[in-house]
């Protein structure tokens, strides 16, 4: 069996410019070996509300999950981190009610989301630390964008989602990876939009006769 690593959510990052563009940042124990998730604003909200301990008037969905497992006598027991082939990242739920084991497969977002609210811990493997971690003390500059105008921005836009329009989606994954490692946040989430849409794409062709 592959050995598993354990790793402590540091928080959620967010750009102070673009709004909606979050990441998840979770840390190997022990070292500075960091993974960046890109997430949405729901998925934010929902980690953000259990970190801040803030009390909503009515329970929010993965309240309500940890409720209802807890009701049936299952509980979430730990959470594994995975990256899928194309290179997004998920998560295997290990539940248990006692007696027998289950398996539920997982958005990576919503397992942190459910983890932290059961006190579950969080594991990855060594070939997730190897393909999507950085270290920041190995950083050795940090380039700052240069301005322009609105127009050369526009066209410097143009341009990159023309090169991301060429790109397979290993290639979409790694340079969305690339982007969070330097905190180009802007940059990342607009790569997981491109990749989101032609996923979509790809899953309504399937299911048409």
């Amino acid at each position: 069996m592959e050995q598993k690593y354990r790793l402590e959510l540091l928080g959620i990052t967010f750009n102070q410019i673009e709004s909606g563009v979050y990441a998840l940042i979770l840390q190997q124990s022990g070292t500075t070996r960091r993974i960046p998730i890109i997430i949405g604003f729901p998925e934010a909200q929902a980690i953000e509300c259990k970190l801040q301990d803030i009390k909503t008037p009515r329970p929010l969905t993965h309240d309500i999950m940890i409720q209802a497992l807890d009701s049936f006598g299952i509980k979430l027991e730990s959470v594994l981190i995975k990256r899928l082939p194309n290179g997004v990242f998920a998560a295997d739920l290990y539940l248990s009610d006692g007696t027998r084991e289950f398996i539920v497969d997982s958005r990576s977002s919503d397992a942190v989301a459910l983890a932290i609210r059961a006190n579950a811990p969080i594991y990855t493997t060594e070939d997730v630390l190897r393909e999507a971690s950085f270290d920041p003390s190995d950083r050795k500059k940090k380039f700052e964008p240069q301005s322009s105008s609105s127009q050369e921005k526009q066209d410097s836009q143009n341009d990159v989602v023309s090169k991301f329009d060429k790109m397979s989606i290993q290639q979409l994954s790694d340079a969305m990876l690339k982007a969070a490692e330097s905190e180009n946040y802007e940059e990342a989430a607009r790569i997981k939009a491109i990749i989101d849409h032609r996923q979509s794409g790809d899953e309504t062709k399937s299911q048409e006769p």
